[in-house]
């Protein structure tokens, strides 16, 4: 079923689960969002993934056709599943757990094919064992981070006098695309959508959007209304730059800031501060650390700096300062105010305090980090200074 290469990776994961399956006193779990087909088989397909407490993986599959293995069954519905589930020798599931992020429809579907099952909420055992990474898994973040960087420290070169916003996107995006990004941005969460990252300058940055993102921007459409909106940039503008750092199926998120001429000593004074932040709460985070408590640690440096009316947004604010990445954006932990997470060595966390400056734009870096015995590892590395471009 998986790639060769992924077979022992596989088992580690299935592993994982299994174990948080048990600590959750429940008996399997039916796969089949996405990103969770892919993180428990090394590949997106069209089925389920049923992994019990004890025993092995089970594929069942409607596309593509070909995929092998012992525990491949192809399906043309998932009510054939417990059927399977007998002829295979394995009992049926007296609690199961179903991922309560997916559609209503396919949750009150997968639901009804096991009637005399208890249902729990999957979606929380899997955003537990997600946002602990494994060896490879790691590996393949800091692949994404190497590359994403060598595309940050390009951008100065594609830039021209009396671009827009979204000019410079479209040739960040190529550059992105030319050093083997994939150009999928998966986010966990509904209804969040964006075309591979955000560009935003001037006064753009403060459009506030329905999106939980750190950043606005009111986008070229009514239809995904986030980011470039056609500004021009101009002298005394910032740009910040956002973009998805998807080359592996893992994603690293990366922000740095450009400036056109001389900025306001408001805008340079808060950029300083987010450098500051991040090394404070890079030293701070290690396994143990509440992740409320990093958010309470960024917002009294805003404060003390006398930035708190910009902090996380001008008009409209973002309610947090950092979250897990992997195979999506918004994975677990969460730094704000009220999360209950705790980090847990090798989490990875994208750190992003940032501060809009009205007629100016967005300043602060956002970087991804590696949850140590020591506190935050930085896996991405361009230079955090602010930029000029012209």
């Amino acid at each position: 079923m998986y790639p060769i290469d992924f077979q022992s990776e596989a088992l580690l994961r299935k592993e994982k689960i299994a174990a948080a399956l048990r600590s959750f006193d429940a008996d399997a779990i039916l796969l089949n969002t996405n990103a969770n087909l892919y993180y428990s088989s090394g590949r997106v397909f069209n089925g389920y993934t049923y992994i019990p407490a004890e025993g092995d993986a089970v594929y069942f599959v409607r596309r593509p056709v070909g995929l092998k293995g012992d525990t491949v069954r192809y399906i043309h519905k998932p009510e054939q599943i417990p059927a399977l589930l007998t002829e295979m020798g394995l009992p049926q599931p007296r609690r199961v757990a179903l991922e309560w992020d997916a559609s209503h429809a396919d949750f009150t579907r997968l639901a009804a094919v096991f009637p005399q099952a208890e249902v729990l909420n999957g979606s929380a055992v899997m955003r537990k064992v997600r946002s602990v990474k494994t060896p490879y898994e790691l590996s393949l973040l800091r692949e994404s981070a190497v590359k994403h960087a060598e595309v940050y420290r390009c951008i100065e070169s594609v830039f021209r006098e009396g671009m827009s916003d979204i000019e410079l996107q479209i040739e960040i995006e190529r550059l992105l695309r030319l050093q083997g990004n994939l150009g999928l941005f998966r986010i966990n969460g509904q209804s969040m959508e964006i075309f591979m990252g955000n560009v935003i300058c001037g006064d753009n940055a403060d459009s506030p959007t329905p999106y939980d993102f750190a950043m606005g921007g009111a986008g070229l459409n009514c239809s995904i209304p986030v980011g470039a909106n056609g500004t021009l940039i101009r002298p005394g503008m910032t740009v910040m730059v956002d973009m998805c750092g998807n080359f592996t199926g893992y994603m690293t998120d990366m922000t740095r800031v450009y400036s056109v001429g001389e900025v306001s000593e408001l805008a340079a004074k808060a950029h300083r501060c987010s450098i500051e932040i991040h090394r404070a709460i890079s030293r701070a985070g290690k396994p143990g650390t509440p992740a409320a408590d990093l958010y309470q640690l960024a917002m009294t440096m805003a404060r003390e700096n006398g930035l708190e009316d910009y902090f996380m947004g001008y008009t409209q604010k973002a309610g947090f300062v950092g979250h897990g990445v992997g195979i999506e954006v918004n994975e677990a932990p969460v730094l704000a105010p009220r999360s209950k997470d705790m980090l847990v060595e090798n989490q990875v966390i994208a750190l992003e305090p940032k501060f809009v400056i009205p007629h100016v734009g967005a300043v602060g870096i956002e970087d991804t980090y590696v949850v140590t015995a020591d506190g935050l590892q930085a896996i991405t590395t361009a230079p955090v200074e602010m930029i000029p471009l012209l």
